[in-house]
């Protein structure tokens, strides 16, 4: 800690407005902890609250605003980058999109707070052809609620944090190496459940052009279309025949789905 305050003294506006504008754009660099410091250095009056908040505010915005153009001009596939960055870029889509549906404009008030859904949630107000004056008016709140939070903390616990980064300084490397060995171990576990599940979906998975040849045939087949509200409303062919069940309602309507006939399911 002690040789990062001189540097932030020196650096620290424009680190912020780097830092968070890097993390917005979806790159693994977390701004909490410049946050948090900066809010203590305001604390300690050696920088001023009201700047970094302005400035994590405007970074945090820029990168929305070139994610909400994105989202408008490619869609889905905006989205689908971004969720690969996701450790389980299988449920991403899926989840956001659900979020999204259930809430809409309000969701980017806390979209930041909620992992997954921050990055997310520009490119998809852009997607779903949200108003630009409605996206920038929501989501200057929530840009705010989430730079003020942060700062605020770091703010109010600058002695604890001070504390912190002294006992963090005597563990040396020591902490240091526990803390990857921890995050290695997360990563590990989660990488080997997702290539378990799609190890086990694949089994059951046709193409393409494997159900058009079994429809041409002739086969008896339950086609079930379980994409979100939210993207049928944008893009509202599907294949005939097929049943539309909301993903979110399944559980509560899979007895529509017919018993007696092969049944395939596909989303986007």
């Amino acid at each position: 800690m002690r040789s990062v305050i001189p540097f932030l003294l020196q650096h620290g506006y424009w680190v912020l407005f780097l830092n968070v504008f890097a993390e917005q754009l979806g790159l693994p660099l977390p701004a909490f902890p410049v946050l948090l410091a900066m809010g203590a250095l305001a604390g300690l009056g050696y920088r001023s609250f009201g700047t970094s908040l302005v400035l994590a505010v405007c970074a945090a915005m820029l990168s929305d605003v070139i994610w909400f153009r994105l989202g408008r001009q490619r869609g889905h596939s905006v989205l689908r980058l971004l969720c690969r960055m996701s450790i389980e870029p299988d449920s991403c889509v899926s989840n956001t999109k659900g979020l999204f549906s259930r809430f809409g404009a309000p969701a980017l008030l806390f979209a930041k707070f909620v992992p997954g859904l921050g990055a997310a949630a520009a490119p998809l107000a852009g997607l779903t052809r949200m108003n630009f004056l409605k996206f920038l008016g929501a989501d200057v709140i929530g840009c705010t609620g989430w730079s003020a939070a942060y700062l605020a903390v770091g703010f109010a616990f600058r002695n604890q944090l001070e504390d912190a980064a002294q006992y963090v300084q005597r563990m040396g490397s020591g902490l240091l190496i526990v803390l990857i060995a921890v995050l290695a171990i997360y990563i590990a576990w989660k990488s080997y459940q997702r290539r378990r599940f799609i190890r086990d979906l694949r089994v059951a998975r046709v193409t393409a052009e494997e159900l058009k040849d079994l429809i041409d045939a002739g086969d008896q087949v339950s086609i079930v279309d379980l994409r979100r509200a939210i993207e049928v409303k944008h893009d509202p062919v599907k294949l005939p025949g097929a049943l539309w069940i909301d993903l979110g309602e399944l559980e509560g309507r899979h007895e529509e789905i017919p018993r007696e006939k092969e049944v395939v399911l596909y989303c986007s």
